[in-house]
């Protein structure tokens, strides 16, 4: 009953905001948050998110060119008709400037449509459908997430160089799963690997039996977990059990998060191979930022916490050089400055695409982890050019206008 309210109270925080969030009006900068804030990509993204879009709002001194910038949040429930809805009320009543977070393929590509119709600013922080930038584009979004063919490229691309030659897929029913298993798919071709089966499961699985067995009865080198969130942590925690990593079987998840893997715990996580672009870990400006995340939320960050910050850090400069909120000019200092990505800089691509390098993961066992958060070994680097596919791959409409 106590999470149902919770679900409900997100809801109504979306549908009838408090006066505190509504005091910005048009003269400021506002700010929309919209996310899972109580499901499957909860601990991922979440409330994490707004925290990590106001430490970037403090870091920027609260204000931009002398006004006021707030920030305000809301509930998808993981659904595109309801995440729809409020994106165009925040646009058309509330003054919301920019979107930000979106996870859940079939949200992200759904308030994508809002934003153009609306010609307002995404910043897709969790969406990897690859068509985000690719065929379904839009001039006013700019992708942080890890898309499908990063994640393929970096992660498949490692395994089968590992030996991992023959595959079975565990895909998630809906776009993201999909498109994972495509691009991943395309890789492992190409690189010498073959794909020798797969199923396909609904969202917010709890069994994942019957999957694992016929996963477990195809001899493959490697089980492949083409989903995320809840249904990732349920499915490799049950592959564990069924004893799916012995005889020297790989296990992928080609969207596990670092909060995934610490609630996973290693011994159920250790060996699995992941792609990401952030780790806390990483260098001294990730574990300066990620100490002050886990101050205040007593939790690593995930890579869409870190982007949201990066992004609407690099959002609240481009506002300031351009001196407007209007979608255009932001959009035109977006792509023409440089972003800063924790110690790296970063190019907005004329698609959209944030490009970032990617980095190939394996998670430690036990005996090799010093801390509860101490849970990565670096194995490989994909620079962005190499993980991301080209524009004319891509395939996006307006740039061939």
């Amino acid at each position: 009953m106590r999470r149902w309210m919770r679900r409900v109270g997100f809801v109504l925080a979306a549908l009838a905001l408090p006066l505190t969030h509504a005091k910005a009006g048009l003269d400021g900068v506002k700010i929309g948050v919209l996310g899972d804030m109580s499901g499957m990509a909860s601990n991922t993204g979440g409330e994490g998110v707004v925290e990590a879009v106001r430490m970037a709002v403090a870091d920027a001194g609260g204000t931009v060119n002398g006004k006021p910038v707030t920030v305000v949040f809301a509930d998808t429930l993981n659904k595109p008709d309801i995440a729809s809805a409020i994106a165009r009320r925040w646009f058309d009543q509330e003054g919301v400037d920019v979107i930000v977070d979106l996870p859940v393929s079939s949200v992200g590509l759904a308030v994508q449509e809002v934003g153009r119709e609306r010609k307002r600013i995404l910043l897709n922080t969790a969406t990897a459908a690859a068509d985000l930038t690719g065929r379904l584009c839009s001039p006013w979004t700019v992708a942080w997430a890890d898309d499908t063919v990063a994640l393929a490229r970096s992660t498949a691309k490692a395994v089968v160089e590992l030996g991992g030659r023959s595959w079975y897929f565990v895909a998630a029913d809906y776009a993201f799963g999909l498109s994972m298993q495509r691009d991943a798919s395309a890789v492992i071709g190409q690189t010498g690997g073959t794909v020798i089966g797969s199923v396909r499961h609904p969202l917010n699985t709890n069994d994942f039996g019957s999957y694992l067995i016929s996963a477990q009865s195809s001899g493959a080198d490697v089980v492949a977990f083409a989903n995320f969130g809840t249904d990732a942590v349920t499915g490799i925690k049950q592959a564990h059990e069924f004893g799916l990593i012995e005889g020297g079987r790989k296990m992928v998840a080609f969207a596990l998060f670092i909060t995934d893997v610490q609630s996973l715990g290693l011994q159920a996580a250790q060996g699995l191979i992941l792609s990401e672009d952030f780790y806390w870990d990483d260098n001294d400006a990730t574990r300066a930022w990620a100490k002050r995340f886990h101050d205040a939320r007593k939790q690593m960050p995930s890579r869409d916490h870190a982007s949201s910050y990066a992004s609407v850090a690099h959002y609240l400069k481009a506002v300031q050089a351009a001196g407007t909120t209007d979608a255009d000019p932001v959009m035109a200092k977006m792509r023409e400055m440089p972003a800063e990505h924790f110690g790296k800089q970063v190019r907005i691509r004329a698609d959209g695409r944030a490009m970032l390098d990617m980095n190939v993961y394996q998670v430690k066992s036990p005996a090799r982890s010093k801390g509860p958060w101490d849970l990565y070994d670096r194995i490989g680097t994909v620079p962005a050019d190499q993980a991301f596919g080209s524009l004319d791959e891509g395939d996006c409409p307006f740039l061939k206008h």
